[in-house]
């Protein structure tokens, strides 16, 4: 008998593990993928390694699998490749600066903007990347390969490319011509909304007084937060993905944003729009890059590599609503977002009217950051944040009146 329960004993264990390993097989299976690659072969070499990089992007700047038909490229990765991303957002430029520099936490992929990556170059920030080892960067468009702010053509791979412009609520703003100055106008006092970042919001004020958007004058750049404190006054709130949020449930009417996330916006809400001043506007480009001190530099120029993939950059494309450098992606998008207006502008008005930031010295963005902070701090209030309160100071003086009186004549009563 005991010989019979051991043996039976032996054969379930052996069919526990083989089902534990034929689970474990499928779940850890990286030869199925929704991404059609270029060349398997490359992305093999790590599938056993069990390795992680740490990626750090734009908040809802990537496909993530959370609507309906749409990939998680993060996921599609690990199953390609084996190795694991660990992905955090930031909000801003600056706050990506701060975070690397402060060498609190270390990245393998982040995506700054232009300018940023220009002081990042600059402050020896960045990874020279092997070209060798990202082959899809032929993919890239010609027009994206050499740029200002990395003009060796070095530290970076574009990831996406877009303009600045307004977006407004069709149902409250019912002027035929929109540029900058709509910003400003006191018929919308307490609806609008303003860039939480200096560099945005100084480039919708240079703009508007003619000056260069990459300026380092500091009496422009004075005048320029002058202009901006005028504006405080009629500022719902400084913002930065709150806008979706804020432009969706109609909480405001304006707000100067990027061209990608209007696309997005429009796609939701009815009521929303989006225009391109006229006047001029930014050009920006967001692009790949490895930070120095980076733990697995193949594994991250294999994750770099993996989003040049035809495929990839067209998913990123269609999620966030960005403008792809991807020569193969935009061939592959429909011909009504080529033509749209938004999402590719005419080329005569990105040579003309957009300018693409570079980076200030560092004296320019001292008195830049300086000169913002003052501006955020100084007292400047909208009609309706000055009128509530009053009008809460009124009440709560009536009612201590009407108390007193009442506790006064009660007093009288009783004697």
């Amino acid at each position: 008998m005991k010989k019979i329960v051991l043996l039976l004993l032996t054969i379930t264990a052996s069919m526990y593990i083989c089902s534990c390993a034929h689970i474990d097989d499928e779940e850890t299976d990286t030869g199925v993928t929704s991404v059609t690659v270029e060349d398997s072969d490359y992305y093999t070499r790590f599938k056993n390694d069990g390795l992680s990089i740490n990626v750090y992007n734009w908040g809802e700047y990537i496909p993530d699998g959370s609507e309906e038909g749409t990939l998680n490229l993060n996921d599609e990765f690990t199953r390609l490749t084996g190795i694991r991303v660990n992905y955090t957002t930031y909000a801003t430029n600056e706050e990506l600066y701060a975070k690397l520099k402060g060498g609190g936490a270390t990245y393998d992929v982040v995506i700054p903007s232009d300018y940023m990556i220009s002081r990042m170059i600059k402050e020896d920030m960045l990874e020279p990347l092997d070209f060798t080892q990202i082959p899809n960067y032929k993919n890239i468009m010609d027009k994206f390969q050499v740029t200002e702010y990395d003009p060796d053509t070095m530290y970076s791979v574009p990831y996406t490319w877009g303009t600045v412009g307004i977006i407004y609520d069709t149902t409250a703003v019912d002027e035929t011509e929109i540029d900058w100055d709509i910003l400003w106008n006191e018929k919308y006092a307490d609806s609008v909304l303003m860039f939480d970042n200096p560099r945005d919001a100084f480039a919708i004020a240079e703009n508007m007084l003619g000056f260069s958007l990459n300026t380092e004058n500091t009496d422009e750049l004075r005048k320029a937060a002058e202009k901006l404190k005028e504006q405080k006054k009629i500022v719902q709130a400084y913002v930065m993905d709150e806008i979706f949020d804020k432009m969706g449930a109609g909480e405001a009417v304006l707000a100067p944003y990027y061209a990608g996330d209007a696309i997005t916006l429009m796609d939701d809400f009815e009521h929303i729009g989006f225009v391109i001043p006229k006047s001029g506007t930014n050009l920006f480009i967001d692009a790949m890059c490895i930070p120095r001190g980076c733990r697995n530099k193949e594994a991250a120029e294999m994750y770099i590599n993996f989003m040049c993939e035809a495929d990839s950059a067209k998913a990123v494309s269609d999620f966030i609503g960005y403008s792809t450098p991807n020569q193969k992606a935009y061939e592959m998008l429909e011909d009504e977002v080529k033509n749209d207006g938004i999402s590719y502008p005419d080329d005569d008005f990105i040579a003309e009217k957009t300018t693409i930031f570079r980076n200030l010295s560092d004296e320019a963005n001292l008195t830049m950051q300086t000169l913002w902070t003052e501006m955020k701090s100084s007292e400047e209030q909208t009609p309706n944040r000055v009128i509530v309160p009053a009008f809460m100071t009124v009440c709560i003086i009536a009612s201590l009146v009407i108390l007193i009186r009442r506790y006064i004549k009660k007093k009288k009563d009783i004697f």
